[in-house]
């Protein structure tokens, strides 16, 4: 199957939440929503009266995603509050209260749409400094947001190479802290992938050897193919479908059964992206994609990060079923023409 959505709320949605999100992509025929975790920050308070004794998931007016009870993380959202908890919440969440997330995952599981969140698009896991714990800290979250949806995957990049330190010890920083994420990850149960995005800069971890090689080290994460990224560090390598098809099949066996990816027009120069665009502007096409779609028939969601968001992720998906009538014409067309040519030599 292929599922295609938005990077975010469709712009032409009357609510801005995430449930008018949610039932606006299905309205609209789409099948995925991808959450873009903006702002991340979260801080730490103590308990009002009225919350002792309710579980985090029950607190209104506050988005908390954990409780931190004699220095030890409590993630589990029905776990009474006590008078000396520690909350950690998030002034921005993506819901106003954590106890909505499982709300909207119902309803998106109702509706077949799958969800999945990206973080902030600046990450810094290779310094091993104040940010990088921040960085942390985002990813774990992300993690629990989206279980709690009974989403798909939370898709994160990693850092960038700054000059300040090496760029061996900033790789073998984030190969440690990787694994640190996903131990976390195994640890509380979480059942979302961890997906590492290819980047589409020279100077930021996450070319296509990089997330690979993770990928071998590290068990528990999957590649996340961002196809304008990947056009535009390879400097436009992705022009027939036979490009496409092959980046495909050298990622498949890595994603567990379903692809999760990304497309949008884009513009670059000297390997590095300059700006996201409609689909329609640039030599990045999406006619090529869905040819290499159509041979390959695999398991995979494309989110439209393009600028007209909803308006690409339909496009893609007419594009896409264009492609596939025009096939299905074809083989029915050449099955007719075999059987008169068959009936023709019977005749004789």
């Amino acid at each position: 199957m292929i599922r295609f959505g938005p990077a975010g709320i469709p712009l032409s949605c009357k609510g801005r939440t995430l449930k008018d999100g949610i039932e606006d992509v299905h309205n609209l025929s789409l099948t995925a929503i991808e959450i873009q975790m903006v702002r991340a920050n979260a801080y730490t308070r103590y308990p009002d009266e009225d919350e002792i004794g309710i579980g985090t998931k029950d607190v209104k007016g506050s988005f908390i995603v954990e409780i931190i009870r004699g220095g030890e993380s409590i993630i589990d959202s029905d776990e009474p509050i006590e008078e000396d908890d520690e909350l950690i919440y998030m002034p921005s969440g993506i819901t106003d209260r954590f106890g909505e997330l499982y709300e909207a995952g119902d309803m998106a599981e109702r509706l077949d749409v799958s969800i999945s969140l990206h973080t902030p698009h600046y990450m810094d896991l290779g310094s091993n400094n104040e940010l990088t714990s921040s960085c942390m800290e985002n990813i774990r979250h992300a993690g629990l947001i989206v279980n709690a949806l009974k989403g798909d995957i939370v898709v994160t990049s990693l850092g960038l190479y700054t000059g300040r330190l090496p760029e061996e010890e900033i790789d073998a920083n984030i190969l440690e802290n990787v694994d640190l994420l996903t131990s976390w990850w195994r640890d509380n149960g979480l059942k979302p992938k961890l997906g590492i995005e290819i980047t589409g800069n020279q100077s930021v971890y996450g070319s296509l050897d990089q997330v690979l090689g993770l990928c071998d080290s590290v068990e528990g994460i999957v590649p996340v193919v961002n196809f304008p990224h990947y056009h535009s560090r390879t400097d436009g390598a992705l022009m027939e479908s036979d490009d496409f098809l092959d980046l495909l099949n050298v990622v498949e066996p890595y994603c567990g059964g379903s692809m999760h990816t990304s497309f949008a027009g884009v513009e670059y120069e000297d390997g590095n992206e300059k700006r996201l665009t409609p689909i329609k502007k640039g030599d990045l096409k999406f006619e090529p994609l869905a040819e290499a779609l159509c041979d390959m028939k695999p398991e995979i969601t494309i989110i439209s990060g393009s600028p007209l968001l909803e308006h690409d992720a339909m496009y893609m998906r007419v594009i896409n079923e264009r492609v596939l009538s025009k096939r299905v014409a074809k083989a029915i067309k050449e099955r007719k023409k075999s059987e008169l040519a068959a009936a023709a030599t019977a005749e004789e």
